[in-house]
C-alpha cells in the first residue's frame, strides 16, 4: 500500500511539473516577439519601417514592401505582400503619390478593418515636376520625419490602446534621438565650404532646404525616364557654371547618365541613398549619417 502511495505521489508531482512547464511555455510564447498577438503593420519604404519598429518594438510585426536597393517610384507589391495586407492591422504610407499602387492594392486586399496612415499629413510640401501632390521625399528632413513618427504613434495607439503608454514612451525616446542627430548633422554641414551639388533626381530637395544646401540640377526630371542629350548638356553646363562640387548618383538607378555628366563637367560621381534598408544603413539614423558622410567627401 505504501508503495502504491509513493507511486501516486510521484505521478502527481510529475503531472504538476509538466503542467507548470506548459503554462510557462504558453506565457512566454504569447509575450514574445514571435507571438500571434503582435500588431501587424505593412509599410511601404525602409525609413518608415524603421520608424514603426522604433515605436512599436517587439509589439509589432512589420512587412516592408519596397526592398532595399529597389526604387519606390517603380516598385509594385508582390502577391504575398497583398496577402499580408489582407490580415494586417495598419498600412503605413509616405503619401504624396510615392505609393502609386496603394489604392489598387488596398482594394485587392479586401481588409475592411485596415487602418491606412498617410504620414505626409501636416507637412509643408515642395513642388515636384513629376508629382501633382508635391515632392514625396519628405523623410529626408528630420523635422518631417518627426511628424511621420507622430502619425505612426497615433495609429498604433488607436489599434492597440492597451499598450498606448509603451508606444508613447518609445516615440518620445526616438524623437529625442532624432533631434540629437539633427543637431549633429547641422554642425557637420555648417563647416562645408561648398554647398552646391547635382543630384540624380529631386530626392534631396527637403534635405537641402533643411541643411542650407543647394541642389542646382537633377539628372532625371522624371524618375525612371532617360534624360535627353540636350537636357544632359544643360546639366553639364550648369554644373560647370555654378561650380557644383559633385554629381550624386543613387543605387536604385543606373549610374550611366551621372558618369557621363561627371566626365564632361570634371566632377566626381558619389552615390547617395535616399531609402536605405541595406545591411550598412538599415536604420534611419544610419541612413542619414551615411549620406552626410558621402556628401562630406566632396563638399567639405
Amino acid at each position: 500500500m505504501a508503495n502504491e502511495e509513493k507511486k501516486m505521489n510521484r505521478l502527481l508531482r510529475f503531472l504538476c511539473t509538466a503542467l507548470l512547464a506548459a503554462i510557462a511555455l504558453i506565457a512566454s510564447t504569447c509575450g514574445s516577439a514571435g507571438g500571434e498577438d503582435r500588431t501587424k503593420v505593412a509599410v511601404s519604404i525602409a525609413p518608415l519601417a524603421d520608424f514603426v519598429r522604433q515605436v512599436g518594438g517587439e509589439r509589432v510585426q512589420v512587412e516592408q514592401f519596397v526592398p532595399g536597393g529597389a526604387s519606390a517610384h517603380t516598385y509594385e507589391p508582390k502577391p504575398s505582400q497583398v496577402r499580408f495586407l489582407a490580415t494586417a492591422d495598419i498600412l503605413v504610407l509616405n503619401g504624396l503619390g510615392l505609393e502609386f499602387w496603394a489604392d489598387k492594392v488596398v482594394d485587392s486586399a479586401g481588409n475592411d478593418r485596415l487602418l491606412v496612415v498617410d504620414t505626409s499629413r501636416g507637412i509643408e510640401t515642395l513642388e515636384d515636376a513629376d508629382e501633382a501632390e508635391g515632392n514625396p521625399h519628405i523623410w529626408l528632413d528630420p523635422e518631417n520625419a518627426i511628424i511621420q513618427v507622430g502619425h505612426i504613434e497615433a495609429a498604433l495607439v488607436q489599434v492597440d490602446a492597451a499598450n498606448a503608454d509603451f508606444y508613447r514612451a518609445n516615440a518620445q525616446a526616438f524623437v529625442t534621438s532624432l533631434r540629437a542627430l539633427d543637431d549633429e548633422l547641422k554642425q557637420r554641414i555648417a563647416a562645408w565650404r561648398n554647398k552646391d551639388f547635382v543630384a540624380f533626381h529631386a530626392a534631396w530637395d527637403y534635405f537641402a532646404r533643411h541643411y542650407g544646401l543647394r541642389q542646382v540640377a537633377v539628372i532625371e526630371e522624371f524618375p525612371g525616364k532617360e534624360p535627353s542629350p540636350k537636357y544632359l548638356a544643360d546639366v553639364v553646363d550648369k554644373a560647370k557654371r555654378l561650380g557644383a562640387s559633385a554629381i550624386f548618383a543613387e543605387p536604385q538607378f543606373s549610374p550611366k547618365a551621372a558618369e557621363a555628366i561627371a566626365r564632361e563637367s570634371g566632377k566626381r560621381v558619389i552615390k547617395l541613398d535616399p531609402l536605405g534598408g541595406t545591411d550598412d544603413r538599415k536604420t534611419y539614423v544610419d541612413l542619414l549619417r551615411y549620406n552626410v558622410g558621402r556628401m562630406e567627401e566632396a563638399m567639405k
